[in-house]
């Protein structure tokens, strides 16, 4: 509801008044403020003021009354009310000329009208229909409380949201998901990825709005050619839980559409979906943690009996009558990706939890195209999947390789390592696969580095290596034999572990090994004496290579400490 220039000619104040320009606009051009001015005008008039003056020190020269005009004009207000018999008494042709020409409404009262009485007259009309509208917003307000106290859908709060504004509405997570959207039409990357891409031009509103704090909450997004206003959802501490997404006709003007009304309701709406979501995340949160437990308690073998643990996998809707493969899995550079983001709107653990959630999507997704049954985890820094094996077949391989290529386009910079346990088929397999898949992933990271992923049944001689370490004496002779090296390599950056290793896998050939480091044959010939030298182990005795070997392959996963003196 808006008082429009035509409305002020039905106050009994104005039945005098005499409409001299723009009177086809009367119906269009709206009054949100009125004042008395005389000159200059400078920025003293706003867009949709109403002007009142007697045009005195400018009416008998119709230059300066033409350029007071104009300047009324470029201000962008809605009309100009001159009162004659003083200072004016006529409108000058060359004033008419320019207002015509501007389709702008200039208005003529006798001197007898009092300004103070016009203005009295339009304030309480302009009181009356705010007034209204408090009244009306108050009503949405609390048929938006009833929606939320009868538990009712986000879709049922959107298209109330619609009606009441106009214009379709995208509700999102903080990081860009959507929950609900009232215009027809799959949600596309635009929507769901935005949070997370460079180039999206986001501004704020005009300044010519009310500089009224809700106002200055909004902000206009350019995307796609479209221009989307934007509100944030906070919840009860102040942080950013979600968006509110306007889709605004674009042949209308934001301040027009704007309207004290709309910007209440969408207030309003706010607070609404911000509940709504927090009793949402709250039940979410309450089941993921169920499952999240039961998926840790299965891997750790806590449970007492099986039908303990068939019970609460039913309760949970998991099937535990199918064999599983366990899959662990370690993504590596989070927190590296976040520090080198450009938006800080969101804490590093609102920002994990939105990542997390993004690849646990992917695998849910990779897990129904393949048609297996899967339970996930995240605990620890650490995935832990169980993904259903058919006919005694491990399906990591081909389930991983889906997952990764989804998550390639839509993370592209996130590194996840895994290790792979074999196929178990009764429920006492649960920890034997998880402890498996745990060690592949420890062997994996420690001797590929990070991005890699271990099959179990691949790692045989670094498990022999791994129990073997575990013996005091065997950990003495492996330090003995590799420290020096170590020590020589730190002081001279030489690396003669990695020439020892390389001559080894050549078999001893000298030229082949000098040709992969690059290396002339007298260079490595020194480094290889220099090892001798270092380790006092022959590297034509066999029982030394393989001494020295087995310490440098040892080493290499990580499982000896070997202390470096200075």
């Amino acid at each position: 509801m808006k008082l429009a220039v035509n409305d002020l000619l039905s106050l009994e104040i104005m039945e005098n008044a005499r409409v001299r320009t723009g009177s086809s606009h009367l119906r269009e051009r709206y009054v949100q403020w009125i004042s008395a001015i005389e000159m200059p005008v400078e920025n003293f008039v706003r867009k949709n003021e109403v002007v009142l003056s007697t045009a005195i020190g400018c009416g008998h020269d119709v230059q300066l009354f033409k350029k007071f005009v104009e300047d009324i004009i470029h201000s962008e207000a809605s009309a100009l009310i001159i009162a004659l018999g003083r200072y004016i008494f006529d409108v000058p042709k060359e004033v008419v000329e320019l207002a015509e020409k501007h389709q702008f409404i200039i208005m003529e009262i006798p001197w007898e009208v009092r300004f103070s009485t016009i203005i009295e007259e339009v304030l309480r009309e302009l009181n009356d229909i705010q007034h209204k509208e408090r009244e009306k917003s108050e009503k949405a307000q609390q048929e938006l409380l009833q929606l939320i106290l009868k538990e009712t859908s986000l879709r049922e709060i959107s298209d109330y949201i619609q009606n009441q504004i106009g214009c379709p509405i995208v509700i999102t997570d903080c990081a860009g998901i959507i929950q609900d959207r009232t215009e027809a039409g799959d949600p596309d990357d635009k929507w769901k990825y935005y949070n997370l891409k460079d180039g999206i031009s986001i501004k704020k509103t005009s300044s010519l709005l009310p500089q009224d704090p809700m106002y200055q909450k909004f902000q206009m997004i350019e995307l796609g050619g479209e221009t989307i206003l934007r509100l944030p959802i906070l919840n009860a501490s102040g942080d950013v839980q979600g968006y509110l997404f306007v889709l605004f006709p674009n042949d209308c003007e934001l301040e027009e559409f704007l309207t004290q009304y709309r910007v209440n309701v969408l207030e309003h709406s706010a607070t609404t979906i911000a509940l709504w979501l927090s009793r949402q995340n709250a039940i979410e949160e309450t089941e993921m943690r169920l499952r999240s437990d039961f998926i840790q308690e299965l891997a750790k073998g806590e449970f007492t009996s099986d039908e303990q643990e068939e019970s609460r996998a039913k309760l949970l809707g998991f099937n535990l009558k199918v064999p599983y493969v366990c899959i662990a899995g370690y993504p590596e550079n989070l927190e590296l990706l976040f520090k080198k983001r450009k938006q800080y709107d969101l804490s590093y653990e609102h920002w994990l939890d939105s990542m997390i959630r993004y690849i646990e999507e992917e695998i849910y997704y990779a897990a129904g195209s393949l048609e297996k049954e899967v339970m996930m985890t995240y605990q620890g820094d650490k995935l832990t999947l169980f993904v259903q094996a058919k006919n005694n077949e491990n399906p990591a391989h081909h389930f991983l390789d889906l997952v990764e290529r989804r998550l390639r386009n839509l993370l592209p910079d996130v590194v996840i390592s895994w290790g792979i346990g074999g196929a178990q088929e009764t429920i006492a397999g649960f920890k034997t696969g998880f402890d498996h898949a745990q060690t592949a992933l420890q062997i994996g990271r420690k001797k590929k580095g990070a991005g890699h992923r271990v099959l179990y049944e691949n790692t045989k001689v670094d498990r022999v290596l791994l129990t073997l370490a575990q013996n005091k004496e065997m950990k003495e002779i492996i330090v003995s034999a590799i420290e020096p090296l170590i020590q020589y390599d730190q002081q001279r950056n030489m690396d003669l572990i990695g020439t020892f290793s390389t001559y080894n896998e050549c078999h001893g050939n000298v030229s082949q090994t000098a040709r992969l480091l690059n290396l002339h044959r007298q260079s490595l010939l020194y480094r290889l004496r220099k090892v001798e030298t270092l380790t006092g182990l022959s590297l034509i005795d066999t029982d030394d290579l393989f001494l020295l070997d087995l310490s440098i392959k040892t080493w290499k996963l990580g499982i000896t400490e070997t202390p470096v003196h200075s």
